[in-house]
């Protein structure tokens, strides 16, 4: 095992070098007098800054890796062919990973007593219910030295899972400090992306540990003036399996929290505040299957616009094209899809496979992406078949199937979708061809797409063009519309 410095001044230098983002680069690259101001001038507000955001992400050199800058388990020359063979990681990521194991351990690991995440014995009647409140904090660093100045409250609440069973679920809401005690006007309900499977990746966990690395969308809308309400999903903090991309799961979680949130004490939001939807990739899925089965499922939320960004909307062809730096996220699904599936993987996988999925199960996403890139899957396996055929198994294509998303009730309200043509995990039609659907069936529907290289990028080139459709359509303005050009 290494010995690493254990002052906080080690701490700061690692974690401020690496900044308030995990492996998605959506670095902030505070200095260490930063502040909430500094924060929202950080987030790109332009075409052009979100251009150069990307440029100098991917212009970071892995030479100035040291041995002591990279995790555990991952050797330098693992860490240097990470960054240098893929645009998904770069340095900071490494060295932002490695500076969270120097962090000393809090209870409850996010700092917060970890009986507020277990459920009650009993669960309210309806869902959308809130059953519990926590005054909480939102920090832009993993060493806490940053914390923004929105109200933050973390909240409990009631919904139910796809097999009809009642689960209580958590969620986040934030609201602009000098919005406070006032009507919240404009929310973003906000599904997050791909966090991990285990309970400690909660985004509720991981805002008052500053290492949610959608800390900057999350800025970038209170900065807007907006509360945000973030959802933590079913089974992400609290007990049970989180069911990775389950849409019915993901969709009834985000609906009901926009519900509960309106009876959060002093949150301002009530009946009449106007709420969006937002998500991407992974919380692109969940927005997608929110507004199918709003109508149904929540009708009485007063939702008038969403922004879904690269939407795996078929997951089986997802899955086939996943790249070897990605193979992290692979694992998760495989170890998701199987207890959803109710496959013994004991069946399919070998010791080390067994371990592997294990090991993955109990990280965030940063680390999977890191301990698992460039793994040879066919050699976790007893026929060697790989990871991405396996999950294109029979056994599995149910369950992928039924998170398809597309076919569902058409929005009727001003939708955008964005993608990137260079995106890297979702395919650039998937994008494409859902707002084209949604446009025949009657939608309104803005496209924008973007040439930001891999699907990180594409998060971060699309960032300004969300906040002014978010802007637009909280203002009562109809979006341009591009069903004409789909």
């Amino acid at each position: 095992m290494r010995i690493r410095p254990t002052t906080r001044t080690r701490h700061l230098s690692r974690a401020t070098a690496a900044g308030a983002a995990a492996f998605t680069g959506l670095v902030l690259a505070f200095a260490t007098t930063a502040g909430p101001a500094q924060a929202a001038e950080a987030i790109p507000a332009t075409d052009a800054e979100a251009e150069q955001f990307v440029e100098d992400r991917l212009a970071e050199d892995s030479s100035a890796l040291s041995a002591d800058e990279v995790p555990e388990g991952v050797s330098l020359d693992e860490a240097r062919d990470a960054v240098d063979g893929s645009d998904e990681i770069t340095s900071a990521d490494i060295e932002y990973a490695a500076a969270l194991e120097d962090l000393p351990a809090e209870e409850g690991a996010d700092g917060s007593a970890e009986d507020f995440y277990a459920s009650p014995a009993q669960l309210p009647e309806e869902d959308g219910a809130l059953i519990m409140q926590k005054s909480a904090s939102f920090y832009l660093d993993p060493v806490k030295l940053i914390r923004h100045d929105a109200e933050t409250t973390t909240f409990m609440y009631r919904t139910t899972d796809e097999h009809g069973e009642a689960r209580a679920a958590t969620a986040t809401l934030l609201t602009p400090s000098d919005k406070v005690g006032e009507h919240a006007e404009n929310v973003v309900v906000h599904a997050p992306g791909t966090q991990g499977i285990d309970d400690s990746c909660a985004p509720s966990r991981q805002l008052g540990m500053g290492t949610e690395y959608e800390g900057i969308s999350v800025a970038s809308a209170l900065a807007a003036g907006h509360s945000v309400v973030i959802a933590d999903y079913v089974g992400l903090g609290t007990e049970g399996p989180h069911s990775y991309l389950n849409s019915t799961e993901e969709g009834r979680s985000v609906l009901d929290a926009a519900r509960a949130a309106q009876q959060v004490e002093g949150g301002g939001i009530d009946e009449e505040s106007r709420l969006q939807l937002r998500g991407y990739s992974q919380g692109g899925h969940a927005t997608t299957a929110a507004l199918e089965i709003a109508d149904e499922w929540a009708p009485e939320l007063n939702i008038v616009s969403a922004s879904a960004g690269a939407v795996p909307t078929d997951l089986e062809e997802v899955v086939t094209g996943v790249s070897a730096m990605q193979t992290g996220l692979l694992v998760l699904g495989l170890s998701s899809f199987a207890e959803q599936a109710e496959v013994d993987l004991s069946e399919l996988l070998n010791e080390e496979g067994l371990e592997t999925v294990e090991r993955t199960s109990g990280q965030c996403t940063i680390a999977a992406l890191l301990s698992n890139a460039f793994s040879d899957t066919t050699e976790l396996t007893k026929d060697g078949r790989s990871f991405a055929e396996l999950v294109g198994d029979e056994r599995f294509a149910e369950v992928l199937r039924e998170q398809k998303l597309g076919d569902g009730p058409t929005p009727d309200v001003p939708v955008l979708v964005n993608h990137s043509r260079l995106d890297d995990v979702v395919p650039f039609e998937m994008g494409r061809g859902l707002a084209a659907t949604w446009c025949r069936d009657g939608a309104d529907v803005a496209f924008e797409d973007n040439i930001a290289p891999t699907h990180i990028g594409g998060y971060i080139g699309a960032l300004p063009r969300v906040e002014i459709f978010t802007a637009r359509t909280f203002d009562g303005k109809r979006p341009l519309n591009s069903c004409w050009r789909l």
